[in-house]
């Protein structure tokens, strides 16, 4: 997948991805990132930090610090706001995917329908 594909597409896809785990469990950066290479996507840190820091802001996320191993660590749970977005993403995804993987297009289609005669 070319770079741009994937930074116009691959976005989305991975911040629903952080979001999903946050709603399951807490999670921390170098375990995401880990979690996304085993899907095919190369998440560093200068992105993906970033991107938790901006579902933070919008409410998605709550962040938790805590000492592991002498170090501070920072978990990311998913808020009630998080859970309902996510909740609100797989219906769109569900939908998405019964279209352009199953070739099932939406009632009404977007192609007006003329009238028989």
């Amino acid at each position: 997948m070319s770079e741009l594909l994937t930074k116009i597409f691959c976005g989305g896809f991975v911040r629903l991805h952080v979001l999903y785990h946050a709603a399951r469990e807490p999670i921390f950066g170098i375990e995401m990132m880990e979690e996304l290479r085993r899907h095919g996507y190369d998440v560093g840190a200068g992105t993906l930090y970033p991107m938790l820091h901006q579902l933070a802001d919008a409410g998605y996320l709550v962040v938790q610090t805590e000492v592991v191993g002498g170090k501070q660590r920072k978990y990311y749970r998913a808020t009630p706001e998080g859970s309902r977005a996510l909740d609100e993403a797989k219906a769109k995804l569900r939908e998405l995917v019964k279209e352009v993987l199953h070739d099932d297009p939406p009632t009404p289609s977007i192609h007006r329908q003329e009238p028989t005669k």
